[in-house]
């Protein structure tokens, strides 16, 4: 595995990629391909990994728990009210909260299955530029059919379900984990708001749990990136993803997602030529 020269350089690039890693986490264009295709980008075959991928994604997680603390507190609390009274009404906040956990069950499953997969032959660079493609598609399709009705306190156990299996699906870089789940939700006919704020609120055990899982899996183990350098990268993408998630919500209200099809489609293409051409390769 290549590394910079110079400690500074791997300074920079710690920067480069928390950069990265806050602009795309939120908007459906899949960070974790981003992180690849930026990684292979900084010098051939280089790969910053799936456990770094995962300990800087904690990062943009503290900035949806900060912006959406109110939320998170109120179906919190709404939720072990349900613990402490199993018998009582159970209310929409509470109802969401277990909905969170029934959708967060499909990517805990999947992802301890093809462990392995993910972390090694779906990292191929001609995996994800497909998956940017293909899903860019499916989001841009489900954009104009979906009737964009129903709000967020319609969300029934069997749409929960459906929506934690979207998100497993972004295990494989390139789909996009917001991307899947928005996709879902609009085809399932849920409004863009409602559908982009489950997305949030849903990824949060999922990214959380992976990225301490994966702190924990690496501590004291060598890696592409040192713990100095994540840590900044991770404090970065904290910054940008707060201001990512101001600016998305308000975009996809007004304009809706043809700007991240398109952009996706483009990034994709643009890997496929620069990987046909020799310039960067496959594979790490």
């Amino acid at each position: 595995m290549r590394r910079f020269v110079t400690a500074s350089g791997m300074w920079i690039e710690a920067v480069v990629l928390g950069l990265v890693q806050g602009l795309t986490e939120f908007l459906p264009v899949s960070s974790s391909a981003h992180l690849r295709i930026v990684g292979a980008m900084l010098a051939p075959g280089y790969d910053p990994g799936a456990a770094f991928t995962a300990i800087t994604q904690i990062g943009t997680e503290a900035a949806v728990l900060l912006y959406f603390r109110e939320d998170i507190w109120r179906i919190a609390t709404a939720w072990m009210r349900t613990l402490r009274r199993p018998t009582a009404a159970m209310d929409a906040d509470a109802r969401i909260g277990w909905l969170i956990l029934l959708g967060t069950l499909p990517i805990a499953v999947f992802g301890l299955l093809f462990k392995d997969v993910i972390e090694t032959v779906l990292r191929d660079l001609r995996i994800t530029a497909a998956m940017l493609i293909v899903f860019g598609v499916v989001l841009g399709l489900a954009d104009r059919a979906g009737r964009k009705q129903r709000p967020l306190e319609e969300l029934t156990p069997v749409h929960g379900l459906l929506f934690g299996l979207a998100q497993s699906l972004a295990l494989v870089p390139g789909v996009s984990r917001s991307g899947g789940t928005i996709s879902a939700g609009l085809l399932l006919g849920y409004t863009r708001e409602a559908a982009a704020r489950y997305s949030f609120l849903l990824a949060i055990p999922a990214v959380l749990a992976s990225g301490f899982y994966q702190l924990f899996k690496s501590w004291g183990t060598p890696g592409p990136m040192g713990p100095g350098e994540t840590a900044l990268a991770t404090l970065i993408a904290f910054a940008v993803g707060y201001g990512v998630i101001v600016l998305f919500l308000r975009l996809v209200s007004m304009r809706g997602y043809l700007p991240f099809v398109l952009y996706r489609v483009a990034v994709g293409v643009a890997v496929f030529v620069l990987v046909g051409l020799g310039i960067v390769p496959a594979t790490a």
